[in-house]
């Protein structure tokens, strides 16, 4: 397996390698803890993993990613930053990851840069191209690094690799920003994130990793993949009762399925 990628991991490290040094934006998930490692293994001690504390970040995600920085011996420091207070993010125009992403990095940079790290890196793949991202030309306005895209490694690769690796992340669910479960143009809000976040945590709990709880409103349209509709339909009795109980008053379970995203269908991308 190893084989397979062995060109790209190694344009990888030699990308990593002509930094010389550098600060990794670390969110614990599986594109940056591969980035991290790579970054550690090339680098050694000149490596630097940043973590922003956002109220959009999924429950436990910081105490995962301080777990495995103390795991690998990698320099970590925290970044706390109030996103709700950056100017047009809690109104969630359809632009709001460029808004988040700019301020966000902006804050990283500063902190890197006053520990003596010029270079930032990101975990964006080569498979993030495909949908509607903004927060990407923040990434490339602010001279961000994207190691693992400019390697080419895709999503499926960079989970073979960390498997390869033993890295605890390879087959860790996608835990993207707890906004993008809001419709463009609902307000953004702390009591929101707490529902949301509270009701994927529950229905992860019952065995089904990969989940969105979409918030229309009142309404609740829960996205799991396909093969896992038995099992939410066998608790959708508590689950109801669960969400209901966090604000919700209708639930829904949506027939399409997990679709990263699935937020964007109401823009016009052509």
């Amino acid at each position: 397996m190893w084989l397979m990628y062995s060109k790209k991991w190694d344009k990888l490290c030699a990308y990593l390698e002509n930094l010389g040094k550098a600060a990794v934006a670390f969110s614990a998930g599986v594109d940056s803890t591969l980035l991290l490692k790579a970054a550690k293994e090339v680098l050694g001690g000149k490596v630097l993993a940043i973590t922003a504390d956002i109220a959009s970040s999924p429950q436990g995600e910081l105490k995962r990613a301080e777990s495995f920085c103390e795991s690998i011996g990698a320099e970590h420091i925290v970044v706390r930053a109030d996103q709700l207070s950056i100017p047009g993010f809690k109104e969630n125009p359809p632009e709001r990851c460029y808004i988040c992403k700019k301020a966000l990095f902006t804050e990283l940079l500063k902190a890197a840069a006053e520990r003596g790290f010029v270079h930032v890196a990101e975990g964006t793949n080569a498979d993030d191209t495909g949908d509607y991202r903004p927060g990407m030309k923040a990434i490339r306005e602010l001279g961000i690094h994207s190691p693992l895209k400019e390697a080419g490694l895709t999503k499926a690769e960079i989970r073979s690799l960390s498997k390869e690796l033993g890295l605890p992340s390879w087959n860790r669910s996608s835990m993207s920003c707890l906004a993008t479960r809001l419709p463009y143009g609902d307000e953004i809000t702390m009591e929101k994130m707490s529902a949301i976040d509270r009701a994927e945590m529950y229905i992860r709990s019952m065995g089904i990793p990969q989940v969105r709880v979409r918030m229309h409103g009142t309404l609740a349209r829960i996205e799991v993949v396909p093969e896992c509709f038995e099992i939410l339909l066998s608790h959708s009795r508590e689950v109801a009762e669960m969400l209901e109980s966090l604000g919700f008053k209708y639930v829904t379970m949506d027939l399409s399925g997990f679709q990263s995203g699935s937020m964007n269908k109401v823009l016009d991308l052509s």
